[in-house]
């Protein structure tokens, strides 16, 4: 294969990733966008819908019924984590819903490892057929569903956020609870959506992705610290910069693993990671502004 092939195979590479850690960055900003709150369990949520629909299919659900069924189930899931273990401490400094949201990963990691144990599991592709030939780039079918979930989730996020009434109830319980609750909008209810909205586009993105890299019960700590990544070069309130950020990231990672070494791939992530940290984005200057107003 030249090297012009080569390029272009691990820049399609790069954008299928690229597309699923858009998918949990996306999650991360539908919370953050509301509630102000850094959701260190985005990427359990991922993990649960692929492990749930898999566990349907095997007991005989038709595989779209077992999505839907998945993608709602975790949605309510997410709902309820709210409600028991972050409602009761929404008037915390943000550092204590942090740890809060990594505990509950934990917690759902474990539990996730006590159900389906170590194994990876398969599910069969969405679309049957060969994979695509595209300038001597190979692209497999649910690439393309992965990367169309992606493109369409985005712009319908937006456009629920910033054009329906329920979207822009959920934005103003961001920008000032108080206001929010003195023009009649129930701000704990709105949480209460926000975070089962976010469970139901985590467990969609992992389910999207399963045929392609497998389900364990520890997929989601890496989808977290990825989509998280993507989610910071968007402000995490962004939904368009946060899916370009997952594509940057993505994109990146491929280049480096395929033109460096394999070895590299997780690495880029963390030094991003590290690199947006030292610049202090405008969420850590918030939380630390509510660390020093609660001491």
């Amino acid at each position: 294969m030249a090297f012009g092939q080569q390029l272009l195979q691990y820049v399609v590479t790069g954008i299928t990733n690229g597309s699923i850690y858009a998918l949990i960055a996306l999650g991360f900003v539908v919370i953050h966008s509301v509630t102000s709150i850094v959701n260190f369990a985005q990427g359990e949520f991922a993990m649960l819908g692929a492990l749930l629909a898999i566990s349907l299919v095997a007991a005989g659900l038709p595989q779209g019924l077992a999505v839907l069924a998945a993608v709602v189930g975790v949605g309510a899931f997410a709902a309820l984590l709210y409600q028991v273990g972050l409602r009761p401490a929404r008037d915390a400094s943000p550092l204590t819903m942090i740890i809060i949201t990594i505990g509950a990963a934990l917690a759902i990691r474990g539990t996730a490892l006590a159900i389906w144990g170590t194994e990876p599991y398969a599910m069969r592709p969405f679309s049957s057929g060969q994979p695509l030939q595209v300038a001597g780039a190979v692209i497999r079918l649910q690439s393309l569903w992965v990367l169309g979930t992606t493109l369409l989730l985005q712009p319908l996020l937006h456009v629920f956020f910033t054009r329906t009434i329920m979207g822009r109830s959920l934005r103003a319980c961001a920008v000032n609870r108080l206001a929010a609750r003195l023009m009649g909008i129930r701000a704990d209810r709105m949480a209460l959506l926000a975070f089962g909205l976010s469970g139901a586009v985590g467990a969609l993105g992992g389910i999207i992705i399963t045929p392609i890299i497998y389900a364990t019960y520890d997929m989601g700590l890496m989808l977290t610290l990825k989509g998280f990544v993507a989610a910071v070069m968007g402000g995490l309130v962004n939904y368009p910069a946060a899916v370009a950020g997952g594509f940057l990231l993505g994109i990146l990672e491929s280049l480096g693993a395929g033109l460096i070494s394999s070895g590299y791939k997780d690495a880029i992530a963390f030094i991003a990671l590290f690199a947006i940290l030292l610049s202090k984005p405008r969420w850590i200057v918030r939380a630390e502004q509510g660390i020093e107003e609660g001491s």
